[in-house]
């Protein structure tokens, strides 16, 4: 596995996205007028989610601390940091840092980074072998991996190519009109999203499937709360794409809760077989 190093900043990592999703979270009318870019209460409620669901991801991930369990949702977590940041950076002079609220999310997506680059810096020194352990995945579970990339992947690079005023882009799917800054930090989102389960699609073992569930479950809960507070702001009838962005989190969240009523959640624990 990766250093302790590594695992303790993946530790780091996880307290301040939950510092920084608390806020957002919990406090969107209140942090919105003050965050780093200009975005309305259910746009900061729903980066709130993201970072409360980075949060567990970041901290269930580090507790299991298996490679060849949790390998994908650190790579996860590594683009996220990564990609976040390139979008700051190629907005950076749309940045308002009158706030500490803004440079709490600063920081923690630095901390990322620092924790992306040493993980990668471990893979590529370490190496870790691959093992094989528990039962095998399913062909469901490869289709569902691949509509799952079709569909986010799709979303990801449009939300990173277009201007506003194309489709979708003006209330269409997300209710509210965004700003480019904010389109391409979602886009970024659904990128990173997209790019961690490719390795999923000639993985071999089910519990590295189920980490990856759950580990990702906080941000399909924490994404569909928001969601559901300000669900006054869609209107299914004159935009119906709203439905697709409730629709598919309830979509992909409701299965897994019977997936992990059968299969469990991957927990490491399983005899391993080296190959």
């Amino acid at each position: 596995m990766l250093s302790q190093t590594s695992r303790f900043l993946t530790y780091l990592t996880a307290v301040l996205y939950a510092i920084t999703g608390a806020a957002l979270f919990f406090f969107p009318e209140t942090i919105a007028p003050v965050f780093a870019w200009k975005v309305t209460p259910f746009m900061t409620m729903t980066i709130g989610g993201w970072a409360l669901g980075n949060a567990w991801l970041a901290w269930i991930t580090a507790r299991r601390w298996e490679w060849g369990l949790v390998y994908t949702s650190l790579i996860y977590l590594w683009l996220f940091g990564l990609l976040e940041t390139a979008v700051l950076f190629a907005f950076r002079s749309r940045l308002v840092l009158g706030h500490p609220i803004a440079w709490l999310y600063l920081a923690t997506l630095s901390v990322n980074v620092i924790t992306a680059v040493v993980g990668i810096i471990d893979y590529l020194r370490i190496r870790p072998s691959r093992e094989d352990f528990g039962p095998r995945v399913g062909l469901g579970s490869r289709i569902s991996v691949v509509a799952f990339i079709l569909f986010v992947g799709f979303l990801a690079l449009y939300g990173m190519v277009v201007q506003i005023g194309a489709p979708g882009t003006r209330g269409g799917i997300f209710p509210e009109e965004m700003s480019l800054f904010t389109l391409r930090s979602f886009a970024a989102f659904y990128l990173s999203l997209s790019l961690a389960v490719i390795p999923l699609l000639t993985e071999r073992n089910l519990y590295t499937f189920l980490h990856h569930s759950i580990a990702s479950y906080g941000l399909i809960i924490f994404i569909t709360l928001a969601a559901f507070v300000y669900i006054g702001l869609f209107d299914f009838v004159q935009r119906p794409g709203g439905l697709v962005y409730i629709g598919a989190y309830l979509a992909v969240g409701i299965p897994l809760l019977f997936v992990f009523s059968r299969l469990g959640t991957g927990a490491p624990g399983a005899r391993k077989v080296r190959v």
